[in-house]
């Protein structure tokens, strides 16, 4: 049984979410196991895989997974590895992201990631926090229509486990 590790750094608690959803969906394929948990793991010496996932502020991931990224490096050369980030939500910011579609990608993380042999890059919907902190994410979340806040699309994220299990049972893996 391949044992692969679902590791993410949320600020708010939408990307752990993800990431649990992620790692349930890998223990629906046979011959799948998952760990879910923070960056903060010690070692990744027991698992065949990673997927390791950021929520995303203003362009750059969260600090502790990029030191995660960089810590863990040699180690994540020899597992296979995908990455995801978690971000936008609300019509403005799809509007900007059209504008800018680097605002989305963290390319320092992703040249270290693919220098580790990633082997694919995900960019899922965010959703808004429930306690906002601060005055930005305050006006953020007061400017968002109620029914906007939370944009993560539950269907694209299980597609996303499926093919990483599709790709760790398959005879090429």
């Amino acid at each position: 049984m391949k044992r692969v590790l679902v590791t993410y750094a949320s600020k708010h608690g939408s990307t752990a979410e993800i990431a649990r959803a992620i790692a349930e969906e890998l223990k629906n394929n046979p011959g799948l196991d998952s760990d879910c948990v923070n960056v903060e793991v010690a070692s990744l010496s027991v698992f065949d895989a990673v997927i390791l996932g950021s929520a995303v502020y203003d362009g750059h991931w969260r600090r502790e997974a990029q030191h995660f990224l960089r810590q863990h490096h040699d180690q994540l050369s020899k597992v296979p590895l995908w990455i995801f980030s978690s971000g936008p939500v609300g019509e403005h910011l799809e509007e900007e992201v059209r504008k800018h579609p680097d605002w989305l990608e963290p390319h320092h993380v992703l040249d270290l990631a693919e220098s580790a042999g990633m082997r694919g890059h995900v960019v899922f919907a965010g959703k808004l926090p429930s306690n906002p902190l601060g005055h930005a994410e305050k006006k953020l979340v007061e400017d968002t229509p109620a029914e906007s806040r939370d944009a993560r699309d539950w269907d694209a994220i299980r597609a996303f486990a499926d093919d990483v299990a599709r790709q760790l049972t398959s005879a090429t893996a």
